[in-house]
């Protein structure tokens, strides 16, 4: 399969909402080995399903290390390079440098962490934060490192923007850092009024970083025009990249002449390595760290390659089709199956506005999620509640049928 398979497939969807049946003939084709599964796959929110075309590009790769041996690395950071700017135009940042590959998200909340400038930073974070992020600020305080201010939810388990922003205007010393997510990844709640979460901590002095890992390719992110001033999130669920491709953001005016002329100090982070020299292959050791321009200068020591190579197929589809396209028929598929479900006596929770995925809250929900998988239906439990999650390559039938399955594993 050829690179230019998702241009066409694309290109034949025409423009407009996405269809079952267009999808079905153009885009199905291009997932001919994982469709070949015989379980209905609800867990989308999860690990992704991945492209023919993944692999490939990972066989590409290797072969050009089997064939060309040290000049592999041509080919490889040519790919590092699409990487960045396919993340930059997925989560609207107009310079692909201010995308800085992680092989994980919490590294970014750490690189982040050692940059601001302050020994014990003072830090600002939901209850909802998923368990690296929570781990991580725990780990960090637990060592004096940093002190945390967690906001806690409401009595029906979501946040509140308003309790948020009061939380950071109150605070009696200014938050160094606020940390929050786009969607909870627990119930899938989407925070809408961000703008205003990052508004109340820019005028406090804070700095803000915005979890989009169940944001990006599903809801509109916007990092740039948002204002926050890092993001991180990886290719694991919603770009079908699998593990180890994940980015932090940062926003353009902590790079280069602007951030220099700025009225903060430039932002320099420990987590560094030979990949942030100014002249990474001239191997000088002037005495002081001498840094790349722009976001290179966030860098750290040689990265890996084949985490990049699994995630620019579902990258570049996700793109291609647009993130708002895939966002109306997420919400179809959604409420299509949250309709079966109510027709079959399932208790669904609806929370609005959310991502991608629909919450059937139960006590055991660990133990419903494993009679689901018994069955065929594949989903996971997080909180009190089995996650749902249809993808475009989930057909109405699929849905229909996974309706009718969690319903007889409740009686059962």
């Amino acid at each position: 399969m050829s690179q230019d398979s998702i241009q066409r497939a694309v290109r034949s969807l025409g423009p407009g909402p996405l269809t079952e049946d267009a999808l079905r003939k153009h885009v199905f084709p291009l997932f001919s080995r994982v469709l070949a599964r015989k379980d209905i796959y609800l867990a989308n929110h999860s690990l992704g399903l991945p492209l023919d075309r993944m692999a490939e590009d990972v066989r590409a790769a290797v072969d050009a290390w089997y064939s060309d041996m040290d000049e592999a690395w041509g080919l490889w950071l040519e790919l590092i390079q699409r990487f960045r700017s396919g993340v930059a135009e997925l989560i609207g940042v107009s310079r692909p440098d201010a995308i800085v590959p992680k092989t994980a998200a919490g590294q970014g909340l750490r690189a982040v962490l050692n940059a601001v400038g302050v020994e014990r930073p003072r830090v600002l974070a939901t209850r909802g934060e998923f368990d690296s992020i929570d781990f991580i600020l725990k780990t960090y305080e637990s060592r004096g490192r940093a002190s945390v201010t967690w906001c806690e939810p409401g009595a029906n388990g979501l946040f509140s923007v308003d309790s948020i922003v009061r939380a950071i205007t109150e605070a009696r010393e200014t938050p160094s850092l606020v940390v929050v997510s786009q969607v909870m990844y627990a119930t899938g709640q989407l925070l809408d009024g961000l703008d205003r979460i990052v508004k109340a901590a820019h005028a406090r002095g804070s700095l803000v970083m915005i979890d989009t890992y169940h944001s990006a390719g599903v809801v509109p992110v916007n990092f740039e025009r948002l204002e926050a001033d890092f993001a991180i999130g990886g290719s694991y669920k919603y770009l079908r990249g699998g593990p180890g491709a994940c980015w932090m953001a940062v926003h353009p005016r902590h790079l280069g002449a602007a951030a220099l002329a700025g009225p903060t100090p430039l932002l320099r982070t420990l987590d560094t390595g030979w990949f942030a020299k100014q002249d990474t292959f001239l191997y000088q050791r002037p005495d002081s760290p001498e840094f790349k321009v722009g976001g290179d200068a966030w860098l750290e020591s040689t990265p890996p390659v084949l985490p990049v190579c699994q995630a620019l197929a579902g990258l570049e589809l996700t793109t291609r089709i647009g993130v708002d396209r895939l966002r109306v028929y997420s919400l179809e598929q959604q409420g299509f199956l949250a309709q079966k479900l109510k027709e079959h006596g399932v208790n669904v929770r609806e929370i609005e506005p959310r991502g991608a995925f629909l919450l059937v809250p139960q006590i055991d929900a660990p133990g419903l999620a494993g009679r689901l998988k018994e069955r065929g239906l594949n989903t996971d439990a997080r909180s009190g509640s089995v996650r749902l999650c249809p993808d475009m390559l989930n057909t109405r039938e699929e849905m229909a049928r996974a309706a009718a399955i969690v319903a007889e594993c409740l009686i059962a």
